[in-house]
């Protein structure tokens, strides 16, 4: 069975089957015009709101795909993923400089995670 939670016309938030979570590609909403550093602090909270929706936290990630519009802030979004990641339960991960699909975006992450608990409905 798949549980599918915010689902839309085009794409669900996220995903749930056989214990794993699968989240759409989580980009800034409420900060298009922000810098690096602040667009992936955003995209993080997301990130963090869904997975405890669906019954999980970061300390469960399986693995991360990180897209940059620009490979040149790579430091920057480091140095934020690096207090926000849990030591020790660092996931597997890739980061790619990509054509966003909105310009004003500088980020979208993409997260598979083990799912520990029941979602909230």
């Amino acid at each position: 069975m798949i549980r599918r939670l915010h689902v839309g016309p085009r794409l669900s938030e996220a995903a749930i089957a056989h214990g794993v979570i699968h989240l759409a590609g989580q980009v800034p909403e409420n900060q298009p015009e922000a810098d690096i550093s602040a667009q992936t602090r955003e995209v993080l909270g997301h990130v963090d709101r869904l997975l405890a929706q669906c019954g999980s936290d970061k300390s469960h990630l399986l693995s991360v795909q990180i897209f940059l519009a620009d490979i040149h802030d790579l430091a920057a979004m480091n140095a934020v993923w690096d207090a926000w990641v849990v030591p020790g339960a660092t996931p597997p991960r890739a980061t790619v400089q990509a054509l966003l699909a909105d310009p004003r975006w500088r980020i979208e992450i993409v997260v598979t995670a083990l799912q520990v608990g029941e979602p909230t409905p």
